[in-house]
């Protein structure tokens, strides 16, 4: 494969999968992952599931191209993500436990931001983003006033502004009431409708069931599940737990 840098063309249109063969990360002596071999469609909303230190940020990490794999590979569509240079990242979505916003500023001005980072009309992408997050009423008030839902709403539009094909999220439902958790359960349900490969890291089995429609499950750095959602989430992921006692 010619790994020859081709920019922005037709990047939109090419990430329609992502492939993990035989990934692996060390961080010194800790192997975080261990041979991972995976792959997602567009039109998936993949759960990624694991206790805690699983390698589950690790893996989330190394799709966002934060992180290199120590082996192995990853391809985004039919490219690495070296052949695709720096536009891959502007396909890219993240949402990490971090929230990423100025709490000084308000709703509006940070949305105004980091659109114009993408070069975007910052006005029309920052008003339209607001209306999705359910926060136009507040949209001039400082984000450090705002509950820890309302922060999770517009960081998760934040990430979204550039409408990037891999949407990346670690933990989305953190400080959700039931309410906001049907819109943004819906919301990501849109964006796969829309064709984006969405990964979505979550210890929420009942909110992910129903929601996700891949279950991949890790386990000290392995993936030891891989298949297609058909409920049950809490029972199969207890089960991945009793199995490794």
């Amino acid at each position: 494969m010619n790994d020859a840098h081709p920019g922005d063309a037709g990047l939109r249109t090419s990430l329609d999968s992502v492939h993990l063969t035989d990934v692996s990360r060390h961080f010194g002596r800790r192997r975080a992952v261990s041979h991972v071999t995976f792959s997602a469609r567009a039109g998936d909303i993949v759960g990624l599931l694991g206790p805690n230190g699983a390698g589950k940020s690790t893996l989330l990490g190394m799709l966002a191209t934060l992180v290199a794999p120590t082996t192995g590979e990853i391809r985004f569509g039919d490219r690495t993500a070296s052949a695709w240079g720096p536009a891959l990242r502007s396909q890219i979505g993240v949402l990490a436990h971090e929230l990423h916003l100025y709490p000084e500023l308000s709703a509006r001005r940070n949305l105004s931001f980091f659109a114009s980072l993408y070069g975007l009309d910052a006005s029309a992408a920052a008003g339209a983003a607001l209306d999705r997050a359910g926060l136009s009423d507040r949209a001039d008030e400082a984000v450090m006033d705002f509950s820890r839902g309302m922060r999770q709403r517009l960081a998760l539009e934040r990430a979204l502004l550039h409408r990037p094909r891999l949407v990346l999220l670690d933990e989305p439902f953190t400080g959700l009431d039931d309410q906001a958790v049907g819109l943004v359960s819906d919301r990501f349900r849109k964006l796969a409708a829309d064709g984006c490969i969405v990964f979505m890291a979550t210890h929420d089995l009942d909110l992910a069931d129903g929601l996700v429609t891949r279950v991949a499950m890790v386990r000290g750095g392995r993936l030891v599940l891989d298949e297609p959602a058909d409920g049950g989430l809490r029972a199969r992921y207890r089960a991945l737990l009793a199995g490794a006692r």
